[in-house]
């Protein structure tokens, strides 16, 4: 008895050690020996959710079967399923279906992924340092101060790998945004990073980041989908010493970003502040919104009609809410959640003519291949994932961001839970993912008979209404059929582009990662 008993601590004690020298699994790393039985659990969820508990499609945010989709991205091993689609699909409300060419193109290689942006960024507004996106899958604004140290550095190494553009949030450059990928920084009304001592904006700093870092363009948030009219909140336990040092703000005390800007307050001084920046740094500069009120877009779109001034991008994020901590109100009931919200911005423009002139980002649970598909038929030239992104690099959707206790060490600033995450192997995991996501949109273009998702039509995708009915989403969001798709210049660039990259560009790229 004594000798099995000696066994088996033997054995505990083994595989605890390796749990925590392993780097390849923050939650064993942070939680040796009992992290076992989450996976023992996950394997058997299958059956006890068929049995006991719920099923694939059931759990929210995202359901089992759309994160095991992202770990299996992730980790490389594609995205194949057996024994057919376990979703109700016939009485499935709002259920999306792809209709697929007689006559498809040839499917990718499985190593071919490269996807570029429709639209050259800044072009229409002949910004100097304008120029196209190589990837339509980009990762979306997640601050250092939410997110941790290692996770920032593995998502920037990540987006480096895969070759796309990576968002810092509104906490301003950190050095692990430093890692190698090409940058958006993000203006927030905190203005963090690009301040004065008092708080207002300071356009000097920011001309003097954007020579000395690969920042590609500036996103000005106005709101966004997890907390619409609110500014940002970092809680005090996550305000550390180097956070404090970057954001220059007091240390061990909440971080509250106003609700609305200092350097504006209505459309007309939100363009000159526009063309301010773009003048004083040469890139192009966005806007960041969830959707609320009409008004404010009828007013934007009246003022760039003239050409005089006007934003190079438009980010729409969903009021579904985000990878940010938000009170539960604002969450489930302010904003309009991302179709609906998306498809009122892009008909503002599209009928005042001005589509064309804009380079539109999807932002809101846009990061599986038939929503993100479905984004871009609406109109979207991009896609910005951000709780996708958390997960591919070990967010297990334990829903304690605000806690600042996650254990998988994504969005927390402890150190102990930090260290389970290392970047050097979760770097890889998100740039799979990211390069997941662009090969299975390329599958679904080519399934529907062309080169590049943004050339797939409104009446190419129907959505079930849950009563053996459907509608083609032109019908369904009141779209003509040419809405959505890219100016005729830009759709033979593009396929002329695409036609290139068939011949065995993305199977030689120097950085593939599937």
């Amino acid at each position: 008895m004594l000798l099995t008993l000696l066994t088996i601590l033997t054995v505990l004690i083994l595989l605890a050690g390796y749990d925590v020298l392993q780097r390849r699994n923050s939650i064993l790393r942070n939680f040796p020996v009992v992290g076992h039985l989450r996976f023992l659990l996950e394997g058997l969820g299958p059956e006890l959710r068929q049995y006991i508990v719920t099923s694939n499609n059931e759990e929210r945010p995202f359901s089992r079967g759309q994160r095991e989709w992202i770990y299996g991205m992730a980790a490389g091993h594609g995205g194949y399923v057996g024994f057919g689609t376990d979703a109700e699909v016939e009485l499935a409300p709002n259920y999306v279906v792809v209709k697929h060419a007689a006559f498809p193109l040839p499917r990718p290689q499985a190593d071919e992924d490269v996807v570029p942006c429709a639209k050259v960024l800044g072009a229409a507004r002949g910004r100097a340092k304008a120029f196209r996106p190589a990837s339509v899958v980009n990762v979306s604004a997640m601050s250092f101060g939410s997110l941790s140290a290692p996770a920032i550095e593995a998502i920037d190494r990540g987006c480096a790998e895969a070759g796309c553009l990576h968002n810092v949030g509104e906490g301003g450059l950190s050095p692990y945004h430093l890692q190698g990928a090409d940058l958006i920084y993000q203006i927030g009304t905190g203005y963090f990073g690009c301040r004065t001592s008092d708080g207002r904006f300071d356009l000097a700093r920011l001309v003097t980041l954007t020579e000395a870092h690969p920042i590609r363009a500036i996103e000005i948030k106005l709101s966004q989908g997890a907390k619409p009219g609110l500014g940002g909140v970092l809680s005090a336990v996550k305000v550390t010493d180097e956070i404090a040092a970057i954001r220059g703000i007091p240390l061990g005390r909440d971080c509250v970003s106003p609700s609305a800007h200092s350097a504006f307050g209505d459309v007309d001084g939100l363009l000159d502040f526009v063309e301010t920046v773009a003048d004083a740094t040469g890139l192009p500069v966005g806007i960041k919104s969830a959707v609320g009120e009409q008004d404010f877009w009828d007013k934007l779109v009246t003022e760039m009609a003239s050409g005089a001034r006007g934003v190079d991008f438009v980010t729409v994020d969903g009021g579904e809410g985000g990878s940010g901590a938000a009170p539960m109100t604002f969450c489930d009931h302010v904003a309009f959640p991302f179709k609906i919200a998306f498809s009122r911005v892009y008909r503002t423009f599209a009928e005042a003519g001005l589509a064309d002139r804009v380079v539109f980002v999807a932002s809101g649970k846009c990061g599986l291949p038939d929503t993100a598909l479905l984004a871009v038929v609406l109109g979207a030239d991009l896609v910005h994932v951000a709780r996708e992104a958390m997960m591919a690099i070990g967010c297990i959707q334990a829903q304690r961001c605000q806690s600042g206790h996650c254990p998988a060490g994504v969005a927390t600033q402890s150190r102990w839970l930090a260290r389970g995450l290392d970047p050097a192997i979760k770097s890889v995991g998100l740039a799979g993912y990211v390069s997941g996501l662009r090969h299975e949109l390329l599958q679904l273009a080519r399934a529907c008979g062309v080169p590049h998702p943004a050339l797939v039509t409104t009446d190419q995708i129907e959505v079930l209404d849950g009563k053996f009915g459907s509608l083609p989403v032109s019908e369904l969001f009141g779209y003509p059929l040419d809405w959505g798709l890219p100016a005729e210049p830009d759709r033979v660039e593009i396929g002329a582009l695409m036609a290139g990259l068939v011949s065995g560009a993305g199977a030689n790229r120097e950085h593939s990662t599937r």
